[in-house]
């Protein structure tokens, strides 16, 4: 089928058809090829092969299997980017993405809002390399506009932020860093690739930890890069082969599995956050409720423009700190308290205490980590069954 046709598919017939590869024996289920290398025919298609390797050909399951690129070419389809690189991890992606187009001397404007292992990147990995760090409120333009210079390489944040769910406007942040000669680099994980327009907003490289909504239902660990062609195959692919982080080929089975079920299984998600975060919001007992979808967020007309939806995470804030929050959380009897998120599993986390705990009070009091903020992802479970576990719950 020609590349032409696949093009003109919408995304959830990319999500279960595009790149596939079969075998002889024409399988339906996707092949899983558990090899670390590859037989030549010949010392000479050996050699060939190493001095210029073909598009669906492979060398070493560190560089490239076939599991893995149909994998990448599906993700890629339904982001709407020319290609992409998996990973072993999210934060193998994150810290790929921005070690691999960065040198010592560069300058990097980061937004401040940041999953605990990205901002560890930030603040500690990329200046032990001599990495220049600006940190910036994300969804104050002004501060974009001061902190990027002529000598910036990069900007980086997430579309929506972890746990507090601000937004940065893509588009705006991507035009000013583009004048300035820098690339974008965007965690889209709380976006998912279903309501994900990275691409066409102008990011240059986009990360997801695949291990969230992509797999969905806690079962393996892996990350995606997504760009050019020309970032990913000369850029993304060296480093990465090179330095190990790629994702493994049953990981990669799994996630193509995930791939076709997952714009059910966000919609419905999205769906029930709504719902909940509808019926928590005005709560005597809470502080507040965040969810991009309500009108009650600050930033719901961006949410909307950019994602089309409010997304599967909300957060709410519980009157008297951490020890009613604790109470809250070891109450409920349907979520369940970890700190994954995009499962099918409601998941309830108090970030001030587990994601982000190694920061310090002043850092958490300008992200709005407040001892009683818990982030809900929310799962498959029916929403009224949701609504009452967690309405009894507070009643506690």
């Amino acid at each position: 089928m020609s590349d032409d046709t696949r093009n003109t598919w919408n995304k959830a017939t990319k999500a279960v058809h595009a790149g596939t590869r079969r075998s002889q024996y024409g399988e339906v289920s996707e092949a899983i090829f558990m090899t670390q290398g590859f037989v030549y025919d010949t010392a000479e298609q050996a050699e060939a092969r190493f001095e210029s390797i073909g598009p669906d050909e492979f060398i070493y399951a560190r560089y490239g299997n076939p599991t893995v690129a149909m994998f990448e070419e599906r993700i890629a389809a339904l982001e709407g980017a020319e290609d992409a690189f998996a990973t072993a991890s999210g934060m193998a992606a994150v810290n790929g993405a921005l070690m691999l187009i960065l040198k010592a001397g560069d300058h990097v404007v980061s937004a401040r809002a940041l999953f605990g292992s990205c901002l560890y990147i930030a603040e500690e990995i990329l200046p032990r390399f001599g990495v220049e760090v600006t940190l910036v409120d994300g969804g104050d333009l002004a501060q974009w506009e001061a902190a990027i210079r002529p000598d910036t390489r990069a900007v980086f944040f997430e579309s929506l932020s972890n746990p507090a769910l601000e937004l940065v406007d893509i588009k705006a942040v991507a035009e000013l860093a583009h004048e300035n000669g820098a690339l974008v680099v965007c965690d889209n994980v709380f976006a998912t690739p279903v309501y994900s327009n990275a691409i066409a907003q102008g990011v240059d490289l986009v990360i997801y930890s695949a291990t969230k909504h992509i797999d969905g239902q806690g079962r393996a660990l892996g990350g995606v890069i997504l760009g050019s062609r020309e970032l990913i195959r000369k850029t993304v692919e060296p480093f990465m082969k090179h330095t190990g982080g790629s994702m493994s080929p049953f990981t990669a089975w799994i996630m193509l599995k995930g791939l076709e079920t997952m714009a059910l299984r966000v919609k419905a998600q999205t769906a029930a956050a709504a719902q909940v975060a509808q019926a928590l919001q005005g709560h005597a007992q809470l502080s507040k409720v965040i969810y991009p979808g309500l009108d009650s967020h600050p930033q719901h007309a961006l949410a909307m423009s950019q994602m089309g939806a409010g997304g599967t995470m909300l957060a709410i804030e519980v009157k008297g700190g951490k020890e009613a929050s604790y109470r809250f959380l070891n109450a409920c009897k349907i979520g369940i308290i970890s700190n994954n998120l995009g499962d099918a599993k409601t998941i309830l986390t108090p970030p001030a205490f587990t994601t982000h705990q190694r920061l310090p009070q002043d850092q958490k009091d300008a992200l709005g980590i407040t001892p009683g903020l818990v982030r809900i992802s929310i799962g498959l479970e029916d929403p009224d069954d949701l609504i009452a576990d967690f309405m009894a719950a507070l009643s506690h």
